[in-house]
């Protein structure tokens, strides 16, 4: 067939049977209108699929007046991909038919494995075992199937009867119900697709699988996810992202993930496991490895649609050009929460303006052209300010008036734009009167937003996706730490069944791993504390230690400032006595009496240990403030000292630790080093479970922190996350 030959002769990824095939036949294909099976053949059929097409179906001669074969063996020729709509059971039949005739790829759309109990998930490991022996990519079960409106391939196998346009966004789905509203969704705002694809179970084919594979695609380029939960995860799955967000050919990742929560934190043993949970984990994920996190569906297709322009700005100065004042002030007042700012213009911009516009527009950005503008009119405008070099970006308002030319307004950005590398977004305000407007933008690929709110957020996060492109990346440290002293600690500790280490145990553990800490010593009465102050130097705290206080302060356990003996001695007796009151059960183990730390500004660095994901690592505001404000950041460990850095930057009280109203700047660069030591040391050591270094204080540059509390609850070592 010449139609066919315009596939690709040869596949050169694994994928490519899957989305590219040069065969299909489809197992359980049915001659009644309704059922699955007959709804898939006739949308491959008559969505103008350019290859060959068999359906396999033993009760019938013919579906859709193509011949049917009784079984797959009885195909005469060489099938790419078997498309599978059959129970369970007789899927497994099928799947074995197809690894006997040599099928590149299955898809199986059926449902009935995984998802409903035991059984089913029995044959489905059976039938994935079976495909990864033969080397046969799976994609499924449970799934809406596969489509590529590319005009050499034209398949649409799925029981979704629209064909997409042909675009350059990918998307990958969990949810096949999801999948429908997508396309009409598509359809409506003038999106095409390069590839699209329902995974359902994902028992073998997964997110990673398809990312890396779009990612290599040359007709995508973005990729847009619906995601419910990643099974392959670890430093391997954020690794490996980053190349494809980062690498010589950076694509853009956007995701919108569901079943947020924070399940588990309320039985967690410190502040972190307090203040972790399932959203922080996606939260460090996404955040790490350049992924875009979005929270709606409709956000998901304003960023692709702006991803799709392939610009990005330099920097996050933007101008506004509008004919109406307020939509104008409404975009001003967005640029900040989105990261951007009005650019100042120059002065020589300034007198172009002036020379084209009349003399009641807004010269100064937002740029007024005034209601009564001409197309010419917003050329002027917009010719000028996409010269200026403070300009980075624009964001053109039209509302519709009586005298508004829309057509020829958007037949002037997109002549401009091709003319320029900085991006250009749109807000065309209304729906009917822009309509046509709107349409030459789209088949330009112009971003276009009904409200310019939805484009100043747009613009927005393709200046954040700037900053990830031209992160710093700074010199690694050389660490060195006596692991083998701290592998002695946490056995001892294990060995007498404890499940928290005691506090002069958990300094220790500290200090193996490059923490300063602040001297201390654990006193049994009120004249060995008042001795052991004497020793160390006043002035300093005392604190309750009991294997039933977790959290020192809501017993009233803690007492700071102590400048004499006579204090010392009062403190001591006074922490008893709330200690017995918090709980009257409580076993005091002593009151640690540890030296006061020089001033500094108090931060949090904690770990919590999750079976799959491995070691989260969270840094923010310590002292009571960490639970109140949750000012934190989250990372999965191993990290190095660029994502320290960017840890420390991404906490809102930045400011604080940078200087803030005459405070000093303090030691940043010993906060990256402890955290990347305290990575370090949960990594080796799995039997950590949850800690917390609360509050370290930060001293001024150059002065280094000192850990003032620390919690290490233990238990026995998880199973090593997955790690591809």
């Amino acid at each position: 067939m010449k139609a066919q030959s315009k596939i690709k002769d040869k596949c050169m990824h694994k994928l490519d049977p899957i989305f590219s095939p040069k065969s299909v036949a489809v197992l359980g294909a049915s001659g009644t209108p309704g059922k699955v099976g007959h709804d898939i053949f006739r949308n491959i059929l008559l969505g103008g699929y350019r290859g060959v097409l068999y359906p396999v179906n033993p009760n019938v001669r013919s579906i859709l007046c193509i011949k049917a074969y009784p079984t797959l063996l009885d195909v005469p020729d060489d099938v790419d991909l078997g498309m599978i709509v059959l129970p369970p059971l007789i899927a497994l039949n099928a799947a074995e038919d197809c690894i006997k005739r040599n099928v590149k790829g299955i898809v199986i759309i059926s449902a009935g494995f995984r998802e409903v109990g035991n059984e089913g998930l029995e044959i489905e490991r059976l039938i994935v075992s079976m495909c990864r022996d033969a080397g046969v990519p799976l994609v499924g079960p449970n799934c809406l199937g596969v489509i590529n409106p590319h005009p050499d391939v034209m398949l649409n196998a799925s029981f979704s009867t629209r064909m997409p346009a042909s675009g350059n966004i990918s998307f990958i789905s969990q949810s096949g119900a999801l999948c429908t509203a997508v396309l009409d969704f598509a359809a409506d705002r003038g999106f095409g697709f390069s590839k699209f694809i329902s995974i359902g179970n994902k028992a073998d084919v997964d997110e990673l699988d398809l990312l890396k594979y779009y990612h290599e695609d040359p007709q995508t380029d973005v990729i847009m996810v619906y995601m419910e939960e990643l099974r392959r995860c670890g430093q391997g799955f954020i690794d490996e992202v980053i190349k494809i967000t980062s690498g010589e050919k950076p694509t853009p990742i956007l995701v919108i993930k569901s079943g947020i929560t924070t399940a588990g934190a309320s039985a967690a043993a410190s502040h972190t496991g307090a203040v972790a949970g399932t959203e922080a984990i996606y939260r460090a994920i996404f955040e790490e490895s350049g992924i875009i996190r979005v929270n709606t569906v409709n956000e998901l297709f304003d960023l692709a649609i702006a991803f799709a322009h392939k610009k990005v700005p330099q920097s996050n100065r933007i101008a506004i050009v509008t004919n109406a004042g307020g939509p104008g002030i409404v975009a001003t007042d967005v640029t900040e929460t989105a990261g951007l700012r009005l650019a100042r213009f120059k002065e020589e911009t300034i007198e172009e303006l002036a020379s084209r516009l009349p003399s009641t527009a807004n010269l100064h950005n937002p740029v007024d052209i005034i209601g009564d503008a001409s197309h010419e009119r917003y050329e002027s405008a917009l010719k000028a300010v996409i010269k200026d070099e403070d300009v980075d970006g624009v964001l053109v308002i039209l509302t519709p008036q009586s005298m508004t030319n829309v057509m020829g307004t958007a037949e002037t950005i997109v002549r401009i734009s091709k003319r320029t590398p900085k991006p250009i977004v749109c807000s065309f305000m209304g729906i009917i009167d822009v309509s046509a407007g709107v349409k030459i933008l789209q088949d330009h690929q112009i971003p276009v937003y009904r409200f310019p709110e939805n484009a100043a957020q747009a613009l927005g996060a393709l200046y954040r996706h700037t900053r990830w492109l031209d992160r710093q990346h700074i010199a690694q440290f050389t660490l060195t730490h006596d692991s083998s002293r701290a592998s002695d600690i946490i056995q001892a500790a294990m060995k007498q069944g404890l499940t928290c280490l005691n506090a002069r145990d958990a300094e220790e553990l500290l200090r193996c791993y490059g923490f300063h800490v602040l001297p201390a010593s654990l006193a049994k009465t009120q004249d060995e504390a008042a001795a052991i102050a004497e020793g160390i130097g006043f002035p300093v705290a005392l604190k309750v230690i009991s294997p039933q206080i977790i959290h020192k302060t809501e017993a009233r356990g803690v007492k700071t400032g102590l400048d004499t003996q006579e204090d010392v001695r009062d403190a001591f007796s006074i922490i008893i006595k709330n200690a017995k009151v918090y709980n009257p059960k409580t076993v005091i183990d002593g009151i640690l009496v540890q030296k006061m730390a020089e001033h500094g500004e108090e931060v949090i660095m904690g770990m919590k240990r999750y079976p799959v994901f491995g070691p989260l690592l969270m840094f923010g505001l310590g002292g009571i403030f960490v639970e109140l404000f949750k000012d934190v950041v989250f990372r999965i460990a191993p990290i190095d000292r660029n994502n320290a850095n960017q840890m420390i930057k991404g906490i809102k009280g930045l400011p604080i630790l940078e200087g803030f109203r005459g405070r000093p700047k303090t030691d940043m660069e010993t906060l990256q080093r402890l955290l990347v030591s305290l990575s370090d040391m949960v990594l080796k050591h799995t039997e950590i479970k949850e800690m917390d270094i609360n509050p370290l204080f930060v001293h001024a540059e150059g002065k280094g922190a000192s850990a003032v509390d620390v919690r290490i609850i233990l238990g026995e070592p998880d199973p090593a996350p997955c790690v591809n």
